[in-house]
């Protein structure tokens, strides 16, 4: 019997691969911080959690999806791709002169990109504007903000946390993709994060802790009760910095490296 999981582990070994090679191709940095997000992606935008037309990108009932951690644009235009939103022939322009896929996600750049990202800190306010907007409008869409635990560190974050939990925002969903490693160090070494959940708790939020890594658990959690939560709900979802290439994961070094010519025959050699 093939589960869910399995059908969606194909195509998330595929993102990576595309990922890794776009990297490789551009010389672009944070092939890292794509990889630790891709599972988040691939049940997101493949397992249709949330609601959209590939045909009709500003469709008017679609969910929305902010790319907070705008660094990890490759994994997002990968998962776009897969989604149906534009040719997977396309992602080889990744980061070129003149490329309609930029280093950072940029509206109207790109099908399916709702807000223009890059300066961390800014996701979830953003989020929570337009989740706003939606309840104020009498609106079913519901809006996904996936963050970076580095950028956890700014006050902006935290005041869209505490406007999100005292206005009851029950249709915004945010992800943490906490892989431990921000730009310069550990998070445990730079600014702890921890106890994670209990924040988010005191400010009025629905929590849930998960491996992020694990396509059965994300499929768990959102076909679960957890989404009806009448609270602003986040996903603390604990990845792996360079997850499934063996000598990226955990290394603080592919924050900014791009894969040389053997590193990206080696990645391709591990991504089966």
């Amino acid at each position: 019997m093939v589960t869910p999981a399995k059908s969606l582990s194909a195509a998330a070994t595929q993102i990576r691969r595309d990922v890794v090679g776009m990297c490789h191709k551009a010389k672009a940095s944070h092939v890292g911080s794509c990889l630790s997000c891709i599972e988040i992606l691939t049940v997101l935008y493949l397992d249709k959690v949330m609601r959209f037309d590939t045909k009709k990108p500003l469709w008017e009932n679609r969910d929305y999806f902010i790319l907070s951690k705008g660094h990890a644009s490759a994994a997002l235009y990968a998962a776009l791709a897969h989604a149906g939103f534009f040719p997977a022939s396309r992602l080889d322009s990744y980061y070129q002169n003149e490329s309609s896929l930029p280093g950072h996600p940029t509206k109207g750049c790109v099908p399916g990109v709702e807000v223009s990202t890059g300066s961390l800190g800014h996701g979830l306010g953003l989020g929570c504007g337009i989740a706003t907007a939606i309840k104020l409008d009498g609106g079913k869409n519901r809006v996904f903000v996936l963050l970076s635990d580095g950028e956890l560190d700014e006050g902006s974050v935290w005041e869209a946390v505490l406007f999100s939990g005292a206005k009851k925002l029950d249709n915004l969903v945010a992800i943490v993709d906490y892989n431990k490693i921000q730009s310069f160090g550990s998070v445990e070494e730079i600014l702890p994060l921890e106890p994670i959940e209990e924040k988010f708790r005191a400010f009025g939020w629905e929590t849930a802790r998960l491996d992020g890594n694990s396509l059965e658990a994300l499929l768990g959690l959102f076909s679960s009760g957890f989404m009806k939560s009448g609270k602003p709900k986040v996903v603390i979802a604990d990845t792996v910095k360079g997850k499934g290439v063996s000598y990226m994961e955990g290394r603080l070094e592919w924050h900014y490296k791009y894969p040389s010519d053997a590193e990206y025959a080696k990645a391709m050699e591990e991504l089966v």
